[in-house]
């Protein structure tokens, strides 16, 4: 049977499987792993989108001759347009989000020998940074059943020698960056606010990387903003930026941002918010049906544009012990046409011989092992594909459980 006739309307939100005897409700179609037509035939949602307005803007940079300078017109709005959307009066544009994290350690002082602290669960393009400018990691546990740093951990793992930590809002999840400052702002220390995976989040009412001393962002082709490469950091202190910059340039600018990137970028700036508004709309329906499921469960999306994960992914956890094998369940669920994955593998089995580790970091162990991830082109679909993805994530589910 063609996979087209798997799927006929009894109602526009409820899909059913065509035989010749009768109609299935969706929930009970047989998945691709059992021989069944997938949920999405045509695979995940494509990105970067392409529109007109992109289209638009780089028409304009290559008739200008724009395209072909090192700093120009289109960086400099993107300059102005970063600094007003995220409310940081200082940037410097760089060639990705892993050189915007060490610009950024450079640009705080950290120097050879310091170290630096940051969650054991975490991007491990920070754990590098670190390493490259000479400093020491310092492992501490991320919250339970979650995926940014436990600031009750930080008091405990700080030295004589710590100058900054990296502070990085993932998976839709904030870090609690006032009760990090409140810790180490009367000892100088300072806080990289990595925002990579959440430009336009709010925590509180508060624009995600204001309350850090630099925050740290990602273009890089799978991002919510994309240019395919390239990042930026940005800081009320001109002078962090300043310092950064200095050791940027070499005659030119050594980690540079083209201004075909910023003519990419511009117009995509502009649709963050509506774009962050749907996602988050359509990532609260699916962090309610996983949290009904057994063994699985994700964070609790807020309806409130205050509190806004900005999700380029949605995690989904399974249980210590659980009974659903991480790695069938990615089988099943990859076979529905469903861009998830692993999370990442964190940091807590590193060599001390490169960091230091404060605690046991359990939490983050089980991060590391059974975090799943929902990539967010997914999230900005129809009610359609919405309801298909609950469907198919349901019945990789009951599949695992049953087997």
């Amino acid at each position: 049977m063609s996979a087209d006739r798997y799927f006929r309307w009894k109602h526009p939100l409820r899909p059913t499987y065509y035989t010749k005897l009768k109609f299935k409700p969706l929930n009970q179609l047989p998945l691709a792993i059992q021989g069944g037509a997938p949920t999405f035939p045509k695979g995940p949602p494509k990105w970067p989108v392409v529109d007109d307005a992109i289209r638009k803007s780089i028409d304009q940079a290559l008739a200008s001759g724009q395209w072909g300078v090192y700093e120009g017109d289109l960086t400099n709005q993107l300059h102005q347009g970063l600094q007003t959307e995220f409310q940081l009066s200082n940037s410097l544009l760089c060639s990705s989000g892993t050189i915007s994290v060490e610009l950024a350690l450079r640009g705080v002082g950290v120097r050879p020998g310091d170290e630096v602290i940051l969650a054991a669960y975490d991007f491990p393009g920070n754990f590098r940074a670190i390493e490259s400018v000479g400093a020491i990691p310092v492992l501490v546990d991320v919250v339970a059943n979650g995926w940014v740093m436990d600031h009750e951990k930080v008091a405990t793992a700080l030295s004589e020698t710590t100058s900054a930590l990296i502070v990085s809002h993932l998976h839709g999840q904030s870090a609690d960056v006032d009760a990090i400052a409140k810790i180490v702002g009367p000892r100088g220390i300072k806080i990289i606010e990595d925002v990579c995976q959440s430009p336009g989040g709010r925590h509180q009412g508060q624009m995600l990387g204001l309350r850090g001393d630099v925050a740290t962002f990602s273009f890089g082709g799978s991002k919510l903003l994309t240019a395919g490469r390239g990042g930026a950091i940005l800081s009320n202190d001109e002078a962090t930026i300043q310092r950064a910059k200095i050791f940027a340039h070499r005659g030119n600018d050594a980690f540079p941002l083209s201004q075909i990137q910023a003519a990419l970028l511009l117009p995509q700036l502009k649709k963050l918010r509506i774009r962050n508004q749907r996602r988050q709309q359509v990532a609260s329906k699916v962090a309610d049906a996983v949290n009904r499921l057994s063994e699985l469960s994700t964070i609790t999306v807020s309806a409130s544009a205050d509190s806004m994960g900005a999700f380029y992914k949605l995690p989904i956890l399974l249980q210590k012990n659980s009974a659903i094998e991480r790695a069938t369940f990615l089988s099943a669920i990859q076979a529905e046409g469903v861009a998830m994955d692993i999370g990442f593998r964190g940091f807590a089995k590193r060599s001390t011989r490169r960091c230091r580790r404060v605690g046991s970091l359990g939490n983050a162990v089980l991060a590391a092992e059974n975090t799943m991830l929902l990539h967010h082109p997914i999230l900005m679909s129809d009610e359609e594909h919405v309801e298909r993805l609950i469907s198919a994530v349901e019945r990789c589910h009951k599949y695992c459980l049953e087997m």
